[in-house]
């Protein structure tokens, strides 16, 4: 923001900053015993309304993911992204087509980054359990040793907090000054606690906007890094645990880390802009809403290209096709991936359905001549043939 004629760039922001002296205080601490506080601007206000109205209620126009019947496809889908981006986040080796793949195909993880991707994958559906329970520290040591089964060089680092013996510095500069030193471990359990106290809205008197809450458990469980590793992973699980707890439901739908995944600079910026300027969290709690907005108009987005390729194949299958809303779907990646490799298991986990309606889908679709039918050793595959488009025409 540019300052008003006449005002220096110093003299703007020291108004500003005057006019936050009302601002809220946390019980959270920085190492020095001072306390993180925010003031909401009108831009957050703004920011907030938008979340309020798109990603919590009752939203009657997105029948995709209101609709029980394609609902379980979205949900899947969004699972996967958050899993996937989340882990990428934290240094994975592999890529997000790589990883989905691996995701659909229900194998055994053999590699860190496939650990990683679907421990991340099967800790955000605890969620859903999770949600109706008070934040414990029982309950975040879960979370943790969930998320990092099998990812980390000394399996006793999963599901417990680091010692005074493990010293953490995070990140550093061209002269090996660390970008964050987390407070001392033997102050871990009174902090977290307290954490789990605000989380649970047991300490705060008056109100708090439930997604101002949800941003803050992220910053502040990075902020103590009660953890050895997987921080970063246990932190974002934080911030969705508390948008389902208050009701956010469509948060199950998208994925904040692919957007903190393409511009991590400005992600850890807003980490490092509150440590240093004050204890001020409004760089974070502002990144965070930015993201939370583009993430749900992304969704927004995505659901609106699907429904025309919905169309287009409904219109290419005929409306006496026969088809289900699932083979729909199916129909619509073979159109976009010609040469594209389904399985019954793929099939079983991207729509969330029992083996044998997977195995009728697609048997279904191979009998009609849309997909070719392979053998591959004991398993049988099934492949968009480079001329899908035509069979559907011949087929209307």
């Amino acid at each position: 923001m540019e300052p008003p004629e006449g005002l220096t760039n110093e003299d703007w922001w020291t108004i500003l900053k005057y006019r936050r002296n009302n601002r809220t205080h946390l019980t959270l601490m920085d190492k020095q015993g001072m306390p993180f506080h925010f003031f909401l601007t009108q831009q957050m206000f703004q920011l907030l309304h938008d979340v309020d109205l798109k990603a919590g209620g009752s939203i009657s126009s997105l029948e995709e993911v209101t609709n029980p019947e394609t609902r379980d496809r979205y949900y899947v889908s969004s699972l996967m992204e958050e899993s996937v981006a989340s882990s990428l986040l934290e240094g994975a080796a592999t890529t997000r087509s790589e990883a989905k793949d691996f995701l659909r195909s229900g194998k055994k993880a053999v590699t860190e980054a496939q650990r990683m991707v679907v421990n991340n994958y099967r800790t955000m559906q605890h969620l859903a359990e999770w949600k109706n329970e008070p934040l414990s520290v029982e309950r975040l040591l879960e979370m943790h040793q969930a998320i990092t089964e099998g990812t980390l060089d000394d399996p006793e680092q999963e599901g417990r907090f680091r010692t005074p013996e493990e010293r953490i510095d995070i990140g550093s500069d061209f002269y090996d000054r660390s970008y964050h030193v987390p407070p001392d471990a033997s102050e871990l359990p009174s902090r977290i606690q307290a954490m789990c106290d605000f989380a649970n809205d047991t300490e705060m008197k008056g109100f708090l906007h439930p997604v101002i809450r949800s941003i803050i458990l992220h910053f502040w469980l990075a902020y103590d890094h009660p953890f050895v590793d997987g921080n970063g992973r246990t932190a974002r699980t934080l911030f969705y645990w508390c948008m389902l707890r208050n009701d956010f439901w469509l948060v199950e739908f998208i994925s904040i880390s692919r957007l903190l995944n393409a511009a991590p600079a400005q992600y850890y910026k807003s980490f490092l802009h509150t440590e240093t300027d004050e204890n001020d969290l409004n760089y974070f709690i502002l990144h965070q809403l930015k993201v939370i907005c583009r993430s749900i108009e992304n969704l927004h987005q995505y659901l609106e290209q699907k429904r025309k390729e919905i169309t287009d194949s409904r219109n290419l299958s005929g409306p006496q096709s026969g088809m289900n809303h699932r083979q729909i779907a199916l129909v619509q990646k073979a159109i976009r991936e010609p040469g594209f490799t389904f399985t019954i298991k793929s099939h079983q986990t991207s729509h969330n359905v029992v083996y044998q309606t997977a195995r009728t889908d697609l048997k279904d679709l191979a009998d009609r001549g849309i997909l070719d039918e392979v053998q591959v050793k004991n398993k049988l595959v099934y492949v968009a043939p480079d001329d899908i488009t035509d069979r559907l025409k011949s087929l209307s």
